[in-house]
């Protein structure tokens, strides 16, 4: 059992990390020096936790409903090309800016903007984007974090509960202010308040539409993997809210989804969890 687990664990974080990912996870936790966070603090138990793998997965659907965000990744996006690639530079920069050292944070967030400020172009109506733009960059904010929250309360570990919710919100504005977000929300009312501002601006696209697509219907992946890569796609879509179902063409099955999505979502996740444990605190060192 040690040896499959071991060979799933290995493969799950090929997949999500990089071919170079070790090499970066020792840097990550092993270079000494200060961090923006205590360890065991909200942040760090959300980020470190198997619900993460939903709560991307949600993100990239709610996400989408942003025509500017959309027309950005169709426009200067490899996403379709390098999916795995893209997924791995988002685990390492919240990795880095959760786990890392304040300098690595911050070299990380200087390359975010670097990037950000090459991204620019214009939407079908005539309108100018930019990545760097504060405004848009609080949509993606928001998104991520209301998903990694409400992933983490249905599927974690040890679900936030109390004043460690809005800390984990707070926590998080400290990233998003070094990003360029202007006055993120701090407790999770301020959270909800900002998602409902944004919904007269969400709508469906047919970028929207081929992206949600593509992650739910045609992931990268060999066969043997798609079954509990469905697994995690539903139980993603599980969690999105009832107004985005039809812009985004995705089923909406209550009674299904509280009950035997919640449950494979769960054994998912603990699964997870379970094959990514290093060895040495499976055998209780």
């Amino acid at each position: 059992m040690l040896g499959v687990r071991e060979r799933l664990g290995s493969e799950l974080f090929a997949r999500v990390a990089g071919p170079d990912g070790l090499r970066h996870a020792e840097r990550i936790h092993g270079r000494p020096g200060p961090r923006w966070f205590e360890a065991d603090s909200p942040i760090t138990r959300v980020h470190g936790d198997a619900s993460m793998f939903i709560g991307g997965m949600r993100a990239l659907l709610l996400q989408s409903l942003h025509p500017a965000a959309m027309r950005g990744v169709a426009d200067h996006s490899d996403f379709r090309q390098d999916a795995w690639g893209r997924l791995a530079r988002t685990s390492r920069f919240i990795a880095v800016t959760t786990f890392g050292t304040a300098d690595d944070a911050e070299q990380s967030v200087a390359a975010v903007r670097s990037i950000h400020e090459h991204i620019v172009g214009t939407m079908p109506d005539g309108t100018a984007y930019a990545a760097s733009d504060p405004h848009l960059l609080g949509w993606v904010h928001v998104a991520e974090i209301d998903s990694f929250l409400r992933a983490h309360t249905v599927y974690g570990r040890e679900p936030l509960t109390g004043a460690d919710r809005d800390t984990y919100v707070a926590q998080t504005a400290e990233v998003a202010r070094r990003l360029g977000v202007v006055d993120p929300p701090t407790t999770e009312a301020e959270l909800k308040a900002k998602l409902a501002a944004y919904r007269p601006e969400l709508r469906s696209t047919p970028e929207a539409r081929a992206t949600v697509s593509y992650l739910l219907l045609h992931p990268p992946l060999p066969a043997l993997a798609r079954a509990p890569y469905a697994v995690i796609a539903a139980a993603a879509v599980g969690l999105m809210p009832r107004w985005t179902r039809l812009p985004l063409r995705l089923p909406w099955l209550p009674v299904s989804e509280r009950t035997v999505v919640r449950t494979l979502g769960g054994v998912a996740t603990g699964t997870i969890r379970w094959a990514m444990t290093p060895r040495e605190r499976a055998h209780g060192s």
